[in-house]
């Protein structure tokens, strides 16, 4: 394909070779002396100007001969050749950027103003049809008859050149024969207009040819696109047909011709290729993994994109944390082969470390009252007096009154002038002074003793002091012996040091800094912990469209590692946030389930006003009250208290707040506390009970899972990958071995100070007994649900199973299968069975299935083959009550059994999260 001539905007590329004056370069190009070239012009065009000074004429001349003679040694000289070689990879647009400033101004230094402004219609026209004829004649001109050696952009920095001096120099020969400075000023004018119009056009005509070039190049796509765009319209095309399937199931649809809907809804979209033959496509070779995975990236780069757009709609990622992660991610998507880490977004982590710093250095200088007891007094009336005078606020004020009340002396024995007026006046106001710091220090040491010098304010003012009564001494010797010139240098110098006489009057201040930092820190932290979580999601929003971005398994592994690590550094640095500030971090959660919930209710109104189920007054008036909802969470705290250790209970889902339950644990539960670098449990050991996370974060360390199968049974029993995963706050850990009795399947490793809310197995068991069987079976469905959504969340993505609804309403279920016990599917009332742990074979087909498994629709009838089997059932619901949910379920934006085999080997093979009680 031919690209556009762009070359007079910016240095030529390609792989032709460099022709210099002519001539091509077979030998190394240097820079070479180019610098002592562009100086000894500007140096020869100086002395000709000095020696000539009214013939320019004469000396432009000269220098066009020594531009002539260079160009015709370089043509002829390899050393020359060296030489000028920059000037020539010089593009013209940067030459006419250097010199027109220089021309302008030479052309604006000697017009009158006032004259200019009279005439300035006058000269408006004269500088349109002269910018137009010079322009075009010359352009065309030079072009013409020089079409063989100069391009188009070199004609037309000739003759913009030419057509801006010519009239700046006409004008010298004009003065000559006395002409009328008003008519040497419409020139002059003329020849500014001349370099506007110039300017206007050659920045419109830069921005259209590379934009043209832009469109061209845009036009045409890489192969790596093209298989891009392939896979898109492959997957789309298999939704389409999904759709169709789909409506043939309906019964008022039966007789549509489906043939014909098929025809018109094929997909035949023609990819823009190069314009190259056939044979050169041929000798291309097929893009390599690096191409691939480049491609690839700028995928992930979309879909985060969009993931971020999506998350602040929800009301779960606030409009500075979207904009800040949507920058960052356009600003590196333009390096090759960078993905996007959290460390390339934390900014704002590195700005909240200084914060601290600054914050920790004033509550080091913050002032803190050593206060003593009055019982050590004993019955000293003169030491209790003196303790009530300088334990109380009085004496704290007088002391910042002190301080205010010097300013003004301060003020004068800085002022020459007034010094010297009132000398007598400030020498008795600087002994008054003295006395009350001195009075002050005294009353400090008599009741504090060596607890005086503990606080470094105190220390402060008694070096305020012993200044002072130097100061005195001096101005007392000085006049005894006023001829004394070191001793007088002296007491100057010690006269400047009264200044920091208001250094106490930082006390004041210190606390509304640490105030002030305090907020920030808090702010910082808040849009950090918002941005790190908004990143997670974009995250595990891009790992479920991998197989969709490319087609090569190599690439989706690849590319899986790559998300993995990111996702594991960013759920770190999560955890760390909350460790660091968790009543921020607990404020900003209360704050995004508000938000989040009131984004969710007016979508539920959208939806009610769109069916007609609320007429639009019922809709609008709906819509104030929720928006009403909203704006109070502006002014939102930035810090909640932290609940004491006996309201986390209320945060376990299974015990689902009742009073019962929470009193009964809150008994037998007890507090656990533990160091960095301890070990909370070591896989295979035995489970002494659960904990629940109260505060700080662990580590989870673990061999693959094995879900209850023996590894020897398992699709990847020769993998060795290690599995990580962090927990923080709210998080448990234990929960499935302790329903097993099973030993331990990880090692929990303190990140940061932890403490923990622990609950031993018999406590555990014992209301298993006390609550039978409601509370074992509820944990079950909680760990059901967790699996449920963390390896097939595309699947669910329409259905609502929050834990409460599927107690409740009994939405979803768990069904036990021990080993040869079976279980009936029922494909009318069960949308989804979801095999969460143990394996189970289909009784028709024989197939084995090993959890965490999506049993396909054609699964009749199955039948455990492990110890112990839990399956998921996802009841459908009735069609009069939701047709529209029904019909979204399956729209083939579902996972297929082909795509979750593959989900579910990656994720094996390479290592993805567990939770925390398996």
């Amino acid at each position: 394909m031919s690209k556009a001539n762009v070359s007079f905007w910016v240095q030529k590329e390609g792989n032709r070779p460099d022709l210099l004056c002519g001539r091509a370069a077979d030998y190394p190009v240097v820079k070479g002396h180019f610098l002592i070239l562009v100086w000894s012009t500007l140096v020869l065009g100086g002395l000709l100007r000095a020696f000539l000074k009214n013939s320019e004429v004469i000396v432009l001349t000269i220098l066009s001969l020594f531009g002539f003679l260079i160009g015709q040694l370089a043509y002829d000289f390899v050393e020359m050749h060296q030489i000028v070689y920059p000037l020539l990879r010089t593009s013209s647009f940067s030459l006419y950027c250097y010199f027109s400033p220089l021309i302008i101004f030479m052309a604006a230094l000697d017009v009158d103003f006032y004259i200019l402004k009279n005439v300035f219609w006058q000269v408006f026209l004269t500088g349109l049809i002269s910018f137009a004829t010079t322009f075009i004649i010359i352009g065309y001109v030079v072009l013409k008859f020089n079409k063989h050696s100069w391009d188009l952009e070199s004609c037309l920095l000739f003759s913009m050149a030419l057509g801006i001096t010519d009239p700046i120099y006409s004008v010298n020969s004009l003065k000559t024969i006395g002409i009328s400075k008003m008519y040497t000023d419409i020139i002059r004018g003329e020849s500014m207009i001349i370099c506007g119009f110039t300017s206007i056009c050659f920045s419109v005509f830069q921005r259209g040819i590379l934009q043209m070039s832009s469109f061209r190049d845009l036009c045409t796509l890489s192969i790596p696109r093209q298989m891009a765009m392939q896979n898109a319209i492959k997957h789309i095309q298999e939704m389409i047909q999904s759709r169709i399937t789909l409506f043939k199931t309906e019964k008022l649809l039966t007789n549509v011709n489906w043939t014909l809907v098929e025809e018109k809804t094929k997909i035949e979209y023609i990819i823009p290729t190069s314009n190259v033959s056939s044979d050169n496509k041929a000798k291309e070779e097929l893009p390599t993994d690096e191409v691939l995975l480049e491609e690839a990236r700028l995928h992930v780069v979309i879909i985060q994109i969009s993931s971020f757009e999506k998350q602040c709609n929800d009301g779960v990622l606030s409009v500075e944390a979207a904009r800040t992660l949507i920058g960052a991610t356009k600003s590196y998507c333009h390096i090759q082969g960078k993905f996007m880490s959290i460390y390339d977004v934390s900014t704002y982590v590195r700005a909240r470390s200084w914060l601290v710093k600054f914050k920790h250095t004033l509550t080091f200088l913050e002032y803190h009252k050593d206060k003593t007891s009055a019982i050590l007094y004993g019955h000293n009336r003169f030491l209790l007096f003196i303790y009530h005078i300088v334990f109380s606020e009085e004496f704290e004020n007088a002391e910042h009154i002190i301080g205010i009340m010097y300013i003004y002396p301060m003020i004068m024995h800085l002022w020459p002038t007034a010094r010297k007026l009132n000398v007598s006046g400030l020498i008795f106001v600087n002994y008054y002074f003295v006395c009350l710091y001195l009075l002050e220090s005294a009353l400090k040491i008599i009741i504090l003793k060596k607890k005086y010098f503990h606080q470094h304010w105190n220390t402060l003012e008694f070096f305020i002091v012993i200044i002072g009564i130097v100061d005195v001494f001096c101005i007392y010797f000085v006049r005894l012996r006023p001829d004394n010139l070191i001793l007088i240098q002296f007491t100057v110098i010690i006269g400047y040091f009264r200044i920091i006489r208001f250094f106490p009057l930082l006390k004041i201040i210190i606390p509304l800094l640490i105030n002030i930092v305090d907020v920030q820190i808090k702010k910082r932290l808040s849009l950090t912990y918002s941005i790190t979580k908004g990143y997670v999601k974009s995250l595990e929003d891009t790992k479920f469209l991998i197989r969709q971005i490319s087609s090569r398994k190599s690439i989706d592994q690849k590319l899986y590692e790559i998300l993995e690590t990111n996702k594991q550094d960013a759920v770190k640095e999560l955890g760390l946030i909350e460790h660091e500030g968790r009543d921020v971090v607990i404020a900003l959660k209360t704050k995004q389930a508000i938000r989040n919930v009131i984004a969710k209710a007016l979508k539920s109104l959208t939806f009610l006003s769109s069916r007609g189920i609320i007429d639009k007054y019922e809709s609008l008036e709906m819509n104030k009250v929720l928006l009403e909802k909203i704006k109070p969470l502006n002014n939102f705290p930035m810090a909640i208290p932290l609940p004491t250790p006996d309201k986390y209970l209320h945060n376990i889902i299974w015990l689902e707040n009742k009073d019962a339950l929470i009193e009964f644990f809150k008994e037998r539960a007890k507090l656990a506390y533990f160091d960095y670098g301890d070990v909370i449990c070591k896989e295979g050991e035995m489970p002494q009970g659960i904990y629940l996370i109260i505060s700080g974060m662990a580590i989870l360390e673990s061999s693959p899972p094995t879900f209850g199968i023996d590894r020897s049974l398992r699709p990847d029993r020769e993998s060795t990958t290690r599995f990580t995963e962090y927990c923080t706050s709210g998080d448990i850990i234990g929960e499935l071995s302790c329903l097993l009795k099973r030993e331990i399947e990880y090692t929990a490793i303190c990140e940061t100070i932890l403490q923990a809310c622990f609950i031993s197995l018999e406590d555990l068991y014992e209301g298993f007994d006390f609550f039978w069987p409601s509370l074992e079976y509820k944990i079950w469905l909680k760990l059901a649900l967790s699996i449920a959504y963390q390896y097939f969340e595309s699947s669910l993505v329409d259905e609502d199973l929050k834990f409460q609804k599927c107690v409740m309403l009994n939405h979803a279920y768990v069904e036990t299968l021990s080993s040869y016990n079976e279980m009936s599917i029922d494909d009318v009332n069960m949308k989804f069975v979801i095999l969460v742990y143990g394996s189970v074979i289909d009784t028709k087909t024989e197939v084995p299935y090993f959890a965490p498994c999506i049993l396909p629709k054609p699964c009749e009838q199955v039948q455990g083959t492990s110890d112990l089997s839990k399956l998921l059932v996802i009841q459908a619901l009735a069609p009069d009550k939701n047709d529209n949910a029904k019909v979204m379920g399956n729209t083939g934006l579902g996972m297929t059994k082909r795509d979750y085999q593959w989900k579910k080997k990656d994720e094996l093979e390479i290592g993805s999260h567990f939770r925390k009680g398996l």
